[in-house]
């Protein structure tokens, strides 16, 4: 095998890699993202205050798992340091002002690199409201979530259980385009949390759908894959929310062109949020 890869191009190389599902590179030291996510975690506990325990829900239906409550975004007692999203974001009374924060907001270099801020697309007053990781290429060049590849697929994937633009919101983790698509990092993704909570608590969907591991791990407080989390609903709760959010985590697009085979499970967690959808209109 050594002496065969040693004859490929490094493109032929890299392709094979694609085809066989990699979807990641490492270095060579180990690095600790469970500590880096703890340590931003409890950065964020330590300058909000705790949000309350959610209410008790009604109705027969399998009881969602409870997630870590994020800090929150929303009017507070505390006042977060000036200049923070945190700060920006509490100020924000509605979507227009949320856009506005975003794009002046300089306190990640990550925004630097950036061509715009991709803010969100559909319709806010919609039920239903995605969440991705952030924006790629395509993305970033037209300021739009969900407009390539991944995008395309994801119309398909919510006509298939009636939805679309029109009768769904859609935005990202992280607003700007990290260099060269790469993951954007834990303290990257605390820095963004609080204005996608205030993004949610102003859009005040009934259903949140998470597509991929990275949207599901920031929004739910866990450490779980995306295999894991995948077909389980949990509630998605804030302070500036009138009642915790069902949530439910899927497979992001990007992994379904690449993973086809997956797209089994996917499907199968459409018809949940869709069975929910129908339930919840009785």
């Amino acid at each position: 095998m050594t002496a065969h890869c040693a004859d490929l191009h490094p493109y032929d190389i890299l392709r094979w890699y694609l085809e066989a599902g990699v979807d990641e590179t490492m270095g060579e030291e180990p690095v600790d993202r469970y500590a880096a996510t703890r340590r931003a975690a409890e950065s964020r506990a330590a300058a909000q205050p705790a949000a309350p325990p959610p209410q008790a829900r009604q109705g027969h239906a399998p009881r969602p798992e409870p997630v870590a409550h994020l800090p929150a975004a929303g009017p507070s007692s505390a006042s977060p340091l000036p200049g923070t999203a945190a700060h920006l974001a509490a100020e924000c009374r509605d979507l227009q002002a949320l856009r506005h924060a975003m794009e002046g907001f300089e306190g990640l270099p990550l925004k630097q690199a950036a061509s715009s801020t991709v803010f969100g697309d559909g319709n806010p007053e919609a039920a239903v409201m995605c969440i991705g990781e952030a924006p790629g290429q395509e993305e970033d060049r037209r300021g739009l979530p969900f407009v390539g590849a991944s995008g395309k697929l994801l119309d398909r994937m919510l006509a298939s259980i009636g939805l679309d633009r029109t009768t769904c919101y859609i935005t990202n983790v992280v607003p700007w385009r990290p260099p060269a698509n790469r993951k954007p990092t834990p303290d990257e993704v605390a820095v963004c949390m609080p204005f996608l909570t205030r993004h949610i608590e102003l859009v005040d969907p009934q259903v949140l759908i998470l597509l991929g591991g990275a949207a599901a791990s920031a929004v739910l407080a866990k450490a779980d894959g995306i295999n894991r989390l995948r077909g389980r609903w949990f509630e998605f709760n804030s302070p500036g929310l009138p009642r915790p959010v069902p949530a439910l985590a899927t497979f992001h697009p990007a992994y379904l062109l690449r993973t086809p085979e997956a797209k089994r499970d996917a499907w199968r967690d459409l018809l949940m949020i869709r069975h929910r959808m129908d339930a919840a209109r009785h």
